[in-house]
C-alpha cells in the first residue's frame, strides 16, 4: 500500500520523482584524481536543477570522469554527482546524496536575481494578429 505523506512514493520507473527547475547558471566540475593533486576545475552551462539530479553542459567531456563535484558559481556548496547519461557536451547526473531544500532555492533563485531562464526573451505576439496595418486618417473604401 502506498503511503499517501511521501511524495515519491508510487514513483514509477519513467516517472520522475523531483520537480526540476530550468536554469542558465555557470557551474564548475571539480576532480580529482588517483594521485590526489590539486583538484581539476572545467566550467559547465546548468540547464536544469531537482533535489536528486541536474543536467548541464560543458564546452568537452573528454577526460571527465564519472563521478565529481558540482559547484554552482555564487553558491557555497559542492554536489557529489554520478553521470548517468553523455551524450557529446550534454551531461545528466544523479546528487550522491539529495540536496536540501534550501540549498535548490537558493540555486534556482539567484538564478532568477542574475538574470537566468525569466531574462531570456521570448518569442512576442504581435497584438492583433491577422489585421492589416493602415495608415492613421486613411479611409477604407
Amino acid at each position: 500500500m502506498l503511503d499517501d505523506k511521501d511524495p515519491n512514493a508510487g514513483a514509477g520507473l519513467y516517472e520522475r520523482r523531483w520537480e526540476r527547475y530550468k536554469l542558465n547558471r555557470q557551474g564548475m566540475l571539480l576532480t580529482v584524481n588517483l594521485d590526489l593533486a590539486v583538484p581539476k576545475t572545467r566550467p559547465c552551462r546548468l540547464t536544469e536543477i531537482s533535489l536528486g539530479n541536474a543536467t548541464f553542459t560543458v564546452n568537452t567531456a573528454i577526460g571527465l570522469p564519472s563521478h565529481y563535484y558540482l559547484s554552482v558559481v555564487g553558491i557555497a556548496a559542492r554536489i557529489g554527482c554520478a553521470e548517468i547519461y553523455r551524450n557529446n557536451e550534454f551531461i545528466s547526473v544523479q546528487f550522491i546524496k539529495e540536496i536540501d531544500q534550501e540549498l535548490l532555492h537558493s540555486i534556482v533563485r539567484s538564478d532568477y536575481f542574475t538574470g537566468g531562464v525569466a531574462n531570456r526573451k521570448k518569442e512576442t505576439r504581435p497584438y492583433m494578429v491577422g489585421v492589416e496595418k493602415t495608415a492613421i486618417g486613411s479611409a477604407l473604401a
